[in-house]
């Protein structure tokens, strides 16, 4: 009887407190609400949060403001959405932001999947890469043949973080040597494929864009598993027949662990509507990215993903982790 009554008792509890989240959900927000984003203004990123905030902050009836807060790999701005733990306070960002950094960082100071909640996917930056025109080349294939016959000859430019990362297991499973040149400055790196002074670039499209429209480079392939709309007769890298360069650019919405189920899905379901707006969508391609809703189901599978390919190419590079 007691056993009974403790399990009438708890399951009441637990029905008291979903019942509590939903009401809160349908009267969330209750103030201004704010879109963390680890990029200095103009990113990618930023400009996808500012298109959401523009479109919720009408629908919310409550300011949504976006705060920019570059600097420590991403840290500085992840931390701020998990130490303040307000469900008014989000993160707005690529997901290859963070997966790399169990292999970058000793003390991380959080831990991804209990920290840090994925509530909405919103849209792609369309990551490709192109060659030089120097090289006489037109496909990724050909690429990989020179570069087998020139080891150390070649060299290119890539982005540190995620993208780096997967050109290194790129090379290393093909056995290849090319020279990673660093550059501060993407753009002015990018725009040296014309000289033939860098001969590939891997970035988001956007910092490939200038050159390749002066016609000083051409786009072998994108690295995302399906074409690319508005690049029709760009391969992705797995049609070139190199899978290994496969990244796929996801950029969304994470909340902190304090965030109801139920609110999760109720701003999961509302992020994601307004990435499928004409008009947004339209924006989104004009600063090099996709539309890509979905609700956080699905961008807690493909994180989990992701997470998953960068062990299995640390692994392939020697490269241990650090943060256990």
């Amino acid at each position: 009887m007691k056993l009974l009554r403790t399990t009438f008792v708890a399951l009441m509890g637990a029905a008291l407190l979903s019942m509590a989240g939903a009401a809160s959900a349908q009267t969330w927000p209750t103030k201004p609400v704010k879109l963390i984003v680890p990029f200095a203004p103009g990113a990618g990123a930023d400009i996808g949060a500012r298109l959401a905030a523009d479109v919720l902050s009408r629908k919310w009836g409550q300011p949504v403001i976006v705060e920019n807060r570059p600097g420590g790999d991403s840290l500085i701005a992840i931390r701020a959405v998990i130490n303040d733990n307000d469900d008014h306070q989000f993160l707005f960002t690529p997901t290859g932001n963070f997966t790399p950094h169990p292999y970058r960082h000793e003390k991380l100071g959080y831990v991804r999947d209990r920290d840090l909640l994925p509530v909405a996917r919103f849209s792609n930056t369309i990551l490709s890469v192109s060659v030089s025109e120097t090289l006489g080349i037109k496909t990724l294939g050909e690429f990989v043949e020179l570069a087998k016959k020139k080891p150390n000859e070649l060299n290119v430019m890539v982005v540190p973080g995620i993208t780096e990362l997967v050109w290194d297991g790129f090379t290393t499973s093909l056995g290849l040597k090319i020279t990673k040149v660093p550059f501060t400055n993407l753009t002015q790196g990018a725009s040296e494929m014309t000289t033939g002074r860098i001969q590939a670039v891997m970035t988001a499209l956007a910092i490939q864009q200038p050159v390749l429209q002066a016609g000083g480079a051409r786009l072998v392939a994108v690295t995302s598993r399906n074409r690319i709309s508005i690049l029709k007769d760009v391969p992705t890298a797995i049609e070139a027949g190199v899978p290994s360069l496969e990244l796929e650019g996801l950029v969304g919405m994470f909340g902190p662990k304090s965030l109801s189920p139920e609110l999760r899905k109720r701003i999961g379901e509302e992020v994601a509507a307004v990435a499928r707006m004409p008009e947004v969508a339209e924006k989104l391609v004009t600063s090099g990215q996709v539309p890509n809703p979905g609700g956080a189901d699905d961008f807690s599978a493909d994180i989990v993903k992701q997470e998953n390919q960068v062990a299995a190419i640390a692994k392939l590079i020697g490269l241990k982790r650090m943060d256990p």
